[in-house]
């Protein structure tokens, strides 16, 4: 499943001219066995995780009747994706099997003004839940994008340096969920899933030997460095790890129209992210002309997704329309203090100090008959970055999602619906570090789903 999440940080964008072809070469050749810990300086300098797509790195929403309610879902019958968001809400559904299919795509446009647009631009992230209620009980099992994009700079653009090096980044996070639900009583359901997760990077960056030099880094004269760990596939990374991680939730029918719910998502237990013995590579560079690589293990130490706790309503104000709204906090500060990479035994670590994220979401559905409903929503998360470490590439800024959609039952067993999300540009400017730099970001997504019900 290609689930792309993609940040660099503090790039600065210099060009610097090839060095005098004299024995500077023979220098550089012999520096490059002592070179350790200068691919960490490279990435630390280069990468940080954050999404500039949606609620930190999470989707505005799971599953198409959640998106185009703005994301809420925790107090009604959401379908499928009730597995990402509040695991009780499984038993709201109706007895039988039901497989669900759906296709999202993410259409970021990110800009970093007079310096480089973003390429990466279309990203497709496919799930499917099955699901079945026997009198109080359900069950099922589920594969799901976690959330996230990527950007492709190609080997063109500024970043480059002119090197010709292909400069992308992209961080896949998935979920295979386990979910089991029951109804207490006709007020009260609950339910739980184990989830197995994995998280898989690529990375393909190229730093100057100034970049490298505040990292703690030497060149040992290089004018710059490419260092990559990429397998240019969009289904896995070059480094890879794999946990568990579980949620909670709960749903209490207060009144015949009044529906509470709640739910909370563990954070993750995933392993180090680890390339394999030889999986990164470290080119230098003398200009445009490469002089000396050298190869190693690369490894993100203990990157992990964070707890969240949620809480939401859904009111039937009259037999046609319900509104929903949900309230989640995202811990990002347990998870995102930090980021930390190890080159062959050498390890680094770079400040990322994340906030924690309170996200809201509202939404409301209109049955138009008994084939058709329309749906519209808003969800807001103020930005968990601080503009110490903000992506001037691919920052985590919007804000604002507004979405809309429709579900339309095609027989009396199928049922299509479609949710669109839009992001209106918010433009916000770095600190320097030496230089700010004025960054752009607009979003479209949107996503399509089938459910059959046997």
């Amino acid at each position: 499943m290609p689930i792309r999440i993609l940040g660099y940080a503090d790039l600065l964008i210099r060009y610097h001219p090839p060095l005098p072809q004299t024995d500077q070469r023979t220098d550089i050749m012999q520096t490059i066995p002592a070179l350790r810990a200068t691919p960490l300086a490279i990435a630390l300098s280069c990468i940080a995780f954050s999404a500039h797509a949606t609620n930190g790195m999470n989707l505005e929403g799971y599953g198409p009747l959640a998106m185009s309610m703005g994301g809420a879902a925790m107090a009604y019958d959401s379908g499928m994706a009730a597995m990402m968001n509040n695991p009780a809400t499984l038993a709201l559904t109706v007895p039988g099997d039901q497989l669900a299919l759906a296709l999202h795509h993410l259409g970021p446009d990110v800009s970093v003004r007079g310096v480089a647009d973003s390429g990466g631009d279309s990203y497709y992230m496919p799930a499917i839940g099955w699901g079945r209620k026997e009198g109080p009980l359900t069950y099922g099992v589920g594969m799901f994008a976690q959330g996230g994009m990527g950007t492709e700079y190609g080997r063109d653009s500024m970043f480059s340096m002119g090197t010709g090096e292909n400069v992308r980044s992209e961080l896949g996070v998935g979920r295979v969920i386990f979910p089991v639900a029951y109804e207490v009583s006709p007020k009260l359901t609950v339910g739980a899933s184990l989830d197995f997760v994995w998280a898989m990077l690529d990375v393909g960056m190229v730093a100057s030997s100034d970049q490298v030099a505040a990292m703690g880094g030497n060149l040992g004269g290089a004018s710059a460095a490419y260092i990559s760990f990429s397998d240019s596939n969009d289904f896995t990374g070059k480094a890879k790890g794999y946990g568990y991680a579980g949620k909670l939730g709960l749903t209490y029918k207060v009144s015949p129209t009044l529906t509470l719910g709640a739910a909370y998502h563990s954070k993750t237990h995933l392993n180090d992210l680890k390339t394999s013995a030889d999986g990164a590579t470290m080119t230098l560079y003398d200009g445009t002309d490469p002089i000396g690589s050298m190869s190693g293990k690369m490894t993100v130490v203990d990157f992990q997704w964070p707890e969240t706790y949620a809480v939401g309503l859904a009111w039937q104000a009259t037999p046609k329309l319900m509104i929903a709204s949900d309230l989640r906090r995202v811990n990002w500060s347990d998870a995102m203090s930090k980021f930390t990479m190890s080159f062959n035994g050498t390890t680094l670590t770079m400040p990322q100090d994340w906030r924690d994220q309170t996200v809201y979401s509202l939404g409301a559905q209109y049955r138009v008959s008994d084939k058709l409903g329309v749906r519209v929503g808003v969800n807001y998360g103020k930005n968990p970055v601080p503009n110490t470490y903000l992506q001037p590439l691919f920052p985590a800024i919007v804000e604002w999602h507004y979405t809309a959609g429709f579900d339309y039952k095609v027989s009396d067993s199928g049922c299509v619906a479609f949710a669109l999300s839009y992001a209106p540009k918010v433009t916000e400017t770095t600190d320097p570090n030496p230089y700010s730099l004025t960054i752009t970001h607009s979003q479209v997504s949107a996503m399509a789903g089938y459910n059959h019900h046997f």
